[in-house]
């Protein structure tokens, strides 16, 4: 039996990925622009020129994935009348972990009059991957958010079928100051039978959630007014001054497919990578 001893843990865990992006984007003239970029590890941000006056950045992860001990962190703040479009280069990928979990912490802060629409690309979950995810969101009154989160356990297109792993995604969402939504989800052990519960996802391997702050009854009617269309299952309820849509697909195909839709309904356009 192989007993891991105190130095093969501190050699484990310097052997871990790291990575930071701090951004701040401000308003000169009606044209969102870069204040501050920080960048540590291996975690990048590109910003691709637009032309509608928002600001796009573009989160690279030079790693190529992420894996047990990996950490990264993400903090943008939107200035006041700024508009950023925020995702990713490619879907991030968490593999098989034999110890810790993968860390990933997003914080997220828009000013009055700041809009930010945070979209990147689905989470894929390997076998035997374990992931803690944590979203802090602070919109100010006057401010506004649309963000999509998805994730894929597993690549059954690859063959490749996730059976045990863990899963912890934490939210917190605060408008002017107030906590207007909390929401914890957390998968461990024996995923795939978990996914197949009815009460979770019906056999889908796929989900997603999108947040609107502000949201209400308008967002509501144009979700719902695509009907039959969706390839897997979509709903959308609001509350609290915010909406929030929730879909379950068998596929990470079928979910993009579903995740575009709603978001075009939502007035929202996905960054030109997700094209790709």
């Amino acid at each position: 039996m192989l007993v891991q001893t105190t130095s093969d843990s501190k050699t484990f865990l310097a052997n871990r990925a790291t990575g930071h992006i701090g951004l701040s984007v401000v308003a000169v003239d009606r044209i969102t622009r870069r204040a501050r970029v920080d960048e540590h590890g291996s975690l990048r941000a590109r910003f691709p020129n637009t032309h509608n006056g928002a600001l796009e950045a573009v989160i690279v992860n030079t790693g190529g994935g992420m894996t047990g001990g990996d950490r990264f962190t993400i903090d943008m703040d939107v200035g006041e009348g700024a508009h950023l479009v925020a995702g990713t280069a490619a879907a991030e990928k968490i593999y098989r972990s034999t110890g810790p979990a993968a860390d990933m912490d997003v914080r997220l802060k828009i000013a009055l009059g700041g809009r930010l629409a945070w979209l990147p690309q689905e989470t894929i979950l390997f076998d035997r991957a374990r992931l803690s995810r944590r979203i802090d969101v602070n919109v100010a009154e006057g401010g506004s958010l649309v963000m999509a989160e998805g994730v894929v356990f597993g690549r059954t297109a690859m063959g490749e079928a996730l059976v045990e792993g863990s899963f912890t995604d934490r939210w917190r969402v605060r408008l002017g100051g107030k906590l207007v939504y909390a929401d914890t989800a957390r998968l461990d052990g024996g995923i795939a039978a978990q996914l197949e519960k009815r009460a979770v996802a019906h056999g889908g391997i796929a989900v997603a959630t999108v947040l609107v702050v502000p949201g209400g009854d308008a967002a509501l009617e144009q979700v719902r007014g695509l009907g039959e269309t969706f390839a897997g299952d979509v709903g959308i309820s609001a509350w609290n001054g915010i909406a929030v849509a929730r879909l379950v697909a068998n596929d990470g195909a079928a979910l993009r497919r579903d995740l575009m839709a709603v978001l075009a309904a939502l007035g929202t356009t996905v960054p030109r990578l997700w094209l790709q």
